[in-house]
């Protein structure tokens, strides 16, 4: 038979295992209980922080003296900012970065993103607000209308390392000869020199770069096959899907009353492009 004193130790000694089970109970479960979602968040601070691309125009455009900013993009979070009465807080970034800030928190909704299967296993992403074409911006006097016509060895094919534009020559274009740069700019300076007979772009960069250099010849759009990969919103893996499915039904709206349409031309003006610009084979 215990003790008085023994009993009386053994039973401490098990409210006080007791006691630290309940705290190492309420620690864990503070931990991995979920936090805010970002409709609750943004709905609640008026906020909405989204991630800005610095001379992506026609997305991005930062003026360097005002520090303001414009652009399609711009444009759409403001108007996706005033269904909450809110205001739009700008966090500098990149396309690859975009990805990082959403997962840390940093930013509610990252913009103009394709949705690549690597991608789509970290972060969601909304429906397409467009679909993106892409074509070639050859040298004065080059031209092509297919694929086929950029496949052969005497075409000299550049493109910008790790995108998008890379994976469409060397896939469509294999036979070509390939010139891989770092940045765009290159591939354009690559054309202007000589050096390159064409620099695959996407529809929007393909216009500005022919406007913004004359010396260039015209952008082309590329068929057999016509490429458009979708371009989405960004936004961070939730439980609670409210923000998501807000931003889709917001989606669907304005590409149906030819809104994003409205802000797409407004964001290729700040570099010129014209409506009467674009080719008729291009759609947007």
């Amino acid at each position: 038979m215990l003790s008085r004193r023994l009993f009386a130790a053994s039973a401490a000694g098990a409210a006080a295992a007791a006691g630290a089970s309940a705290v190492l109970a309420g620690e864990a479960k503070a931990q991995t209980a979920p936090t805010d979602s970002t409709m609750e968040r943004v709905k609640s601070s008026k906020v909405l922080r989204i991630a800005a691309l610095p001379g992506e125009a026609p997305y991005f455009n930062k003026d360097l003296a005002t520090g303001q900013w414009s652009g399609m993009c711009i444009d759409m979070a403001k108007d996706i900012a005033s269904q909450f009465d809110g205001t739009v807080e700008y966090v500098e970034s990149t396309y690859g970065n975009s990805v990082l800030d959403l997962q840390a928190n940093k930013i509610d909704l990252a913009f103009a993103l394709n949705p690549t299967p690597k991608r789509a296993l970290v972060i969601d992403f909304t429906h397409p607000f467009y679909l993106h074409g892409f074509g070639m911006v050859g040298a004065k006097g080059f031209k092509a209308a297919n694929w086929s016509d950029l496949d052969k060895p005497e075409v000299k094919i550049a493109f910008d390392i790790g995108s998008v534009h890379e994976i469409a020559a060397r896939r469509f274009a294999s036979h070509g000869t390939h010139i891989a740069l770092k940045t765009r700019d290159e591939c354009v300076l690559a054309v202007q020199s000589g050096r390159a007979d064409c620099v695959i772009m996407a529809v929007n960069l393909g216009l500005t770069a022919v406007k913004k250099n004359p010396a260039l010849g015209e952008f082309q759009m590329l068929q057999h096959p016509r490429i458009q990969l979708p371009t989405c919103m960004g936004v961070r893996k939730e439980a609670n899907k409210d923000w998501r499915d807000f931003l889709n039904a917001w989606v669907d709206y304005n590409r149906g009353v030819q809104q994003v349409r409205e802000w797409l031309y407004a964001g290729l003006a700040i570099n010129g492009v014209k409506p009467e610009d674009i080719p008729a084979d291009v759609e947007l």
